[in-house]
Formats: structure tokens, C-alpha cells, sequence
């Protein structure tokens, strides 16, 4: 599970990036998609830091930041969605990923924490 994790994170950020190229050139897009970019390969840059934990606490914070990273990247999608005129089947897709991914490791957080206790 964990290296198909790895795969699907760094697919969703590859897939986000490609995404961010299909806009046009202008102040107002990039400020979005410079965020995309940022926060959508943070969930598997974060994701991989916490494969390399030290202990469960540091696991579950360093999942914590996965989750509010993937939940960003569902905000900007969000934004993009409203304000572009580009097809949204793309972004639709992406911002579904985004919701599994989401779902994953916020059950994973509480599986740990369960554990923990």
C-alpha cells in the first residue's frame, strides 16, 4: 500500500502540473496554479517524509501536513473550476484524487492515533 501511495501522490502533482500548463499566461492564473503546483506536490513530498518517520507521533504530523496539503490543492481546483472556461472534466477528476487521497490518510491518521491509545 504504502509504494502504491508513493505512486498515486507523485502522479496527482505530475497530473496537477500538467493540468496548471493548460492555462493561459496571466497574473491572475498563475497566482492559482503556482499554488496548485506547491501544494499538490507537497502531498507526496510529505507523503514519502512520513514513510521515513521516526516514531507514530512524528508519522501522524507528518500526515497532518499531508492532509491540509491535499485539502489545499482541492481548494485551488475549486477556484480554478469557478473561474475558468477550460473543459472541467480534468479538474474534476483531479479534485476527486484529491478527495481519495484526502479519505486515505485521514483514515490512516485515526487508524495510528487508535493504535496509539
Amino acid at each position: 500500500m504504502k509504494q502504491i501511495l508513493k505512486n498515486r501522490t507523485k502522479k496527482y502533482a505530475a497530473d496537477c502540473w500538467n493540468l496548471c500548463t493548460k492555462f493561459p499566461v496571466s497574473r491572475e492564473y498563475n497566482a492559482f496554479c503556482n499554488q496548485l503546483i506547491r501544494c499538490s506536490s507537497s502531498v507526496g513530498a510529505n507523503y514519502r517524509a512520513a514513510c521515513r518517520a521516526k516514531s507514530t507521533a512524528d508519522f501522524i504530523n507528518k500526515l497532518k501536513i499531508v492532509e491540509e496539503e491535499a485539502d489545499e490543492s482541492m481548494y485551488f481546483l475549486e477556484l480554478l473550476l469557478e473561474v475558468s472556461d477550460k473543459e472541467h472534466i480534468e479538474m474534476k477528476r483531479l479534485h476527486a484524487e484529491g478527495n481519495e487521497l484526502l479519505s486515505i490518510v485521514v483514515a490512516s491518521i485515526k487508524t495510528m492515533r487508535n493504535r496509539k491509545s
